[in-house]
């Protein structure tokens, strides 16, 4: 491959070439097999997100994703034996894996997710097939914690449920709550746009993933980052410090090579250093009951935090973002 060809562009045809491979060998080589009894292919539990990882990996890689997709879509339309379809979720939505689907699945949504980092749902999929040690830590870090142990005891949702966007919207500028309303409002985004939590096998590591998820456009609030690409991958530089999700990781590492010169000189001048810093040294952000603390002033939120201000002011635009998880 030539030498001028993008960088993030090399990565994807090496990654998907590699994929392909994968999945041929597979296809040879009994996938049944592999996947045994409880099969990724479950037509009642995860019919859709295959489809969706399955045919973006054919229209990327050709003949093996393309086998791989046969045989699924064969079996969800011959049916399975009620044994492997039922079992005790341990919440719901969830869908159990064995490790070696954990390995695929984040194959192919890592593929998936940096051919098109559109594919929200492919990047979710990657952060709760990769995350298990950095979840544990996390989790650990709340029980630690007198506010993050009631978190996880009550498990609040983020959620236009059960936010009061009316007593929001009359909290004074400056507060918290009327911070991130002006947030949503002026990035056009909502929290219910956070997928729900599917494969990760333990009931409380999954509720952490999720309260990850819906803390994120929160982090936005607390950063001062909009919702356009340097902003995006501001915040994933913070979440990389502070969680090491792998998945924050590889979106800090590979979102530098989707910016231009004029925005990736500031990244690397004054916004990467200063999230990276904050990151480590702020305390568990996941430990906060945000729900209770709308009405604080966002500046106290930050000091209470140990969260320093932005070094610099970015306005939102209308640039899609590509890395909002």
């Amino acid at each position: 491959m030539s030498d001028t060809f993008p960088v993030h562009l090399k990565l994807t045809h090496y990654s998907l070439a590699l994929f392909n491979t994968l999945l041929t060998v597979m296809t040879r080589h009994h996938v049944r097999f592999i996947f045994g009894k409880r099969r990724l292919c479950q037509p009642a539990h995860n019919k859709e997100m295959l489809r969706s990882l399955l045919v973006s990996s054919r229209r990327s890689t050709g003949r093996g994703a393309f086998m791989f997709e046969a045989l699924c879509v064969r079996q969800l339309h011959h049916g399975v034996d009620s044994a492997d379809v039922q079992y005790d979720g341990l919440y719901p939505g969830h869908i159990p894996t064995s490790p070696i689907q954990k390995a695929l699945l984040a194959v192919g949504s890592g593929v998936a997710a940096l051919q098109d980092p559109y594919r929200h749902d492919m990047v979710a999929v990657l952060g709760e097939t990769t995350g298990h040690l950095a979840l544990m830590t996390l989790r650990d870090r709340m029980r630690g914690d007198p506010e993050g142990y009631t978190i996880l005891t009550e498990r609040p949702r983020i959620r236009l449920s059960t936010l009061d966007l009316s007593k929001m919207a009359s909290l004074p500028d400056g507060s918290f709550g009327r911070e991130y309303l002006r947030f949503l409002e002026d990035n056009r985004v909502t929290p219910d746009s956070r997928v729900n939590v599917k494969f990760v096998d333990n009931e409380e590591l999954a509720y952490v993933m999720q309260r990850y998820r819906e803390v994120h456009d929160l982090l936005h609030t607390l950063l001062g980052m909009p919702t356009n690409m340097l902003g995006e991958v501001a915040v994933k530089w913070f979440e990389a410090a502070q969680t090491g999700l792998p998945m924050c990781i590889l979106g800090a590492a590979l979102g530098p090579l989707r910016l231009s010169t004029s925005r990736l000189e500031p990244l690397v001048t004054s916004l990467g250093p200063w999230a990276v810093r904050n990151g480590r040294q702020a305390r568990c952000v996941f430990s906060i009951f945000y729900e209770r603390r709308w009405e604080q002033s966002l500046e106290d939120l930050r000091k209470e935090l140990n969260i320093e201000p932005p070094p610099l002011t970015i306005t939102a635009t209308s640039q899609k973002a590509t890395l909002d998880l």
